[in-house]
């Protein structure tokens, strides 16, 4: 894992400017950065490099190919390079190769097979700048999950990349102008989709995607240049449909198994210690058990826990490492320590970010990166599998309420939204200890209110732009804001799935998991200079479930079904099935309590009005909701603040 940095030749000396951008973002390199520049050539690079694979200098970047023509600056991991070796071998290209690292492999086979035949090839996650000196294109390139970040865009007639937006704001020519429809869009969803920026002009390269810029000539020509997809997730799907899986369940579970082993065979390649986040969910400790099954000493293992009830998984995931015989590492954190984190988080998410569950994804990465240079996360389950709990309210909610009268739906809606969100979490913490494990509920008002606005709904789509929405009606908070297209308000794929539970699963995974969770792991783990790997979202995976039908994964009320019956091999039912509580502090509490102070100094309404961003009325009307106990609006005040903390560091 690494950062990189590049911009076009418009300054006397580039030389300060670039040192200035791979020092911003150090902590994704801390162990060796190196920059190139060329009289002759009108661009220049920066790298900063967490050695993972070959430590020698002989890995270090940026790096030119053998035959000169070609100079790369890298970020992630190719898990099969040294298998790309030997069919280079085979194939009759013999290299004088300097080291073991990827990245000289991935310029062998840039130089041997071009670009797209190498796309087509490689396994694992990455971004990275291929300068052509010939041809003198510039060509940047994200992993088709969007594992690793890549931001680029021009300023004036200055093209810039980075790995994050700290970088680019070191550049003189930079002016960071907030996007008020990237913003709008932000309240929306918590998270900034791809390709927006919250800067005007700057932009996200999606994955799966790549763009080539000519740098010769005319400059028009070069801001002409519009990425292209040379993966497709949406063409995947496609060809499932066309190609599906021929077997029955207990065949499908024979596969995956197969097909996860193989990836994490290749992931916990490294020349430094590895270890895995385990939450004791589903997808975590099913990485941890086939880590463990390849492993001949005890995996090393990471969890963090909370004192409040609701909160705390550590429990359970300290039973599975039993179990699988991990040396496992837990620790619990009060909420004086969470707290903490709020002060960093705008410097090390570079845009606003509100998925809360950033404090303890920081908080595991810094555990982790105690003993460990490299960490395996359970993160794409949910997406791939059909995990989570929107995905099942179709079959459980969705489907019957849509029979059911439309006056019959209102007075529902009408009972539910009666009680306050705090009542409903009162009633259910007496009533939780009487259910079934897996029939207990979290966040129950929360819950409760998301019920009460789908039940007046009427549209497919709707529905999951109201379950997966925060500020759902975001034009009237920000000023002046404008609907922007994008793949979160104009999906590609929404017609092709077979059915709704698919629809959804790939809307989550070109949205929410590229632009909330891997951007959440990628800047928490890595401003602890920790490496993250998803198994999960090896693309070979990926392509297989979407060969298999709905019922393989969601059946009989419960999601991930064939990832389930690969755990049972290994860990029992009864420390796995629980209902789902995902990875949450008690924000909505922490508002009403420790961090009231702070968070009326950000909502301050003439605070509101003179920064210009927000109207103030919608904002405040939540906040005294919240303060009051008739509503939980923590989601919604996280964004706002998130934002305002941000605002406030610019």
């Amino acid at each position: 894992m690494c950062g990189i940095v590049g911009f076009t030749k418009n300054l006397h000396d580039s030389f300060p400017v670039l040192e200035d951008m791979i020092s911003s973002i150090n902590h994704r390199g801390p162990d060796d950065n190196g920059t190139w520049v060329n009289d002759s050539d009108p661009i220049v690079l920066g790298h900063a490099r967490l050695s993972i694979q070959d430590l020698s200098k002989a890995g270090s970047q940026p790096m030119t190919s053998s035959c000169g023509r070609y100079v790369i600056v890298f970020n992630g991991e190719i898990y099969n390079h040294m298998s790309l070796r030997h069919t280079l071998s085979e194939s009759g290209y013999h290299f004088n190769w300097k080291g073991r690292s990827d990245t000289e492999t991935l310029l062998a086979c840039i130089t041997t097979w071009g670009l797209q035949k190498t796309f087509n090839l490689l396994v694992g996650m990455f971004s990275f700048a291929l300068w052509d000196r010939e041809l003198k294109n510039l060509t940047l390139v994200r992993d088709r999950l969007g594992e690793k970040p890549l931001y680029w865009g021009w300023a004036s007639d200055t093209l810039i990349f980075a790995s994050e937006l700290k970088a680019m704001k070191s550049h003189p020519d930079f002016t960071p102008i907030v996007d008020r429809s990237a913003l709008k869009l932000y309240l929306q969803h918590c998270y900034i989709p791809a390709p927006l920026s919250i800067y005007e002009g700057i932009f996200k390269l999606l994955p799966g995607h790549f763009v080539e810029i000519p740098l010769k000539g005319d400059i028009a020509s070069s801001k002409a240049a519009i990425p292209l997809a040379y993966w497709s997730l949406n063409n995947t799907i496609t060809h499932g449909k066309s190609a599906p899986f021929q077997g029955n369940f207990s065949d499908a579970v024979s596969a995956i198994e197969g097909a996860l082993r193989e990836s994490i065979s290749g992931q916990v390649l490294a020349d430094v210690e590895v270890g895995a986040f385990l939450s004791g969910g589903i997808d975590s400790s099913l990485v941890v058990a086939l880590m463990q099954q390849e492993s001949p000493k005890p995996v090393n293992t990471f969890t963090i826990g909370f004192d409040e009830v609701g909160y705390n998984e550590a429990e359970f995931a300290k039973q599975i490492a039993q179990h699988l015989g991990t040396n496992h590492t837990e620790m619990y954190v009060s909420s004086e320590d969470a707290m903490k984190v709020i002060p960093k988080l705008s410097n090390m998410f570079c845009e606003p970010f509100g998925d809360s569950s950033q404090i303890p994804t920081f908080l595991v990465s810094q555990l982790a990166k105690t003993k460990v240079t490299v960490a395996l996360s359970g993160d794409g389950g949910d997406e791939i599998f059909g995990g989570y709990n929107r995905h099942l309210a179709v079959n459980n909610i969705w489907r019957p309420s849509r029979h059911a009268p439309k006056p019959f739906r209102k007075l529902a809606a009408y009972g539910l939204g009666s009680i306050s969100p705090s009542t409903w979490d009162n009633i259910f913490k007496k009533l939780n200890p009487l259910f079934p494990q897996r029939y207990r509920m979290n966040i129950a008002g929360e819950k409760a209110r998301k019920l009460s606005e789908v039940l007046l709904l009427d549209d497919d789509y709707d529905f999951y732009r109201q379950v997966t929405s925060h500020w759902s009606a975001s034009e009237s908070v920000v000023i002046e804001s404008q609907e922007e297209n994008c793949s979160v308000s104009r999906p590609a794929i929404w017609d092709e799935a077979d059915c709704l539970e698919h629809a959804m699963m790939a809307m989550d995974t070109q949205t929410y998991l590229c632009d909330d969770i891997l951007t959440k792991v990628d800047r928490a783990a890595m401003a602890t200079s920790l490496e993250t790997r998803v198994p999960l979202l090896d693309h070979r995976l990926v392509e297989l479930a979407w060969q298999m039908p709905i019922e393989f994964k969601i059946r009989e009320g419960q999601g991930k079904c064939v990832l389930r019956e690969v755990l049972y091999k290994y860990v029992p039912k009864e420390l796995i099935e629980r209902p789902k509580a995902g990875f949450g502090i008690p924000l909505g509490e922490w508002l009403r309590g420790p961090l009231r102070e702070w968070a009326d100094d950000l909502l301050d309404e003439s605070r509101l009005i003179q920064e210009g961003y927000f109207y103030p009325n919608p904002v405040r009307e939540k906040w005294d909701e919240h303060l009051s106990g008739r509503g939980n609006w923590e989601y919604h005040l996280w964004n706002i603040l998130m934002f305002q903390a941000w605002l406030q560091e610019q």
